[in-house]
C-alpha cells in the first residue's frame, strides 16, 4: 500500500554535488522520521541522515557538514542535498520512512535504491 521512490542519483567527479529525493504514497495516515541510508559493496549498511517531522535532524559524523536533509511534509517528501562528495561516499543510498497507516501501526518503509557513484 505505500511505497517509496527515490531519485537524484548519478556519477560525478569529487567534489561534486547531488540532490536526492525520496516521495512516499499510498495510504499513510501521518509519517514520523525519514531518513537516508547507504549501502556500499561489501559493507553494512549505515544512516547517513535523518529528519524528524518537526524538522530536527541528525547526521553521520563522516557527512557532517556537507550533507544536508530536509523534508517538506505536503508532499511527503524527504530530500537530501550531498556536496563536496567524496569517492568514499560511493554507495547505494535508500530512502527510508516511519510510517503510520489507518491502523495506526507505524512500519518502516524503504526505497528500492538509487546509485549514486563518486570517481576521484
Amino acid at each position: 500500500q505505500v511505497h517509496l521512490v527515490e531519485s537524484g542519483g548519478g556519477l560525478v567527479q569529487a567534489g561534486g554535488s547531488l540532490r536526492l529525493s525520496c516521495a512516499a504514497s499510498g495510504s499513510i495516515f501521518s509519517i514520523n522520521a525519514m531518513g537516508w541510508y547507504r549501502q556500499a559493496p561489501g559493507k553494512q549498511r549505515e544512516l547517513v541522515a535523518f529528519i524528524t517531522r518537526g524538522g530536527r535532524t541528525n547526521y553521520a559524523e563522516s557527512v557532517k557538514d556537507r550533507f544536508t536533509i530536509s523534508r517538506d511534509n505536503a508532499k511527503n517528501t524527504v530530500y537530501l542535498q550531498m556536496n563536496s562528495l567524496k569517492p568514499e561516499d560511493t554507495a547505494v543510498y535508500y530512502c527510508n520512512a516511519d510510517i503510520i497507516g489507518y491502523d495506526v501501526s507505524s512500519r518502516d518503509y524503504w526505497g528500492q535504491g538509487t546509485q549514486v557513484t563518486v570517481s576521484s
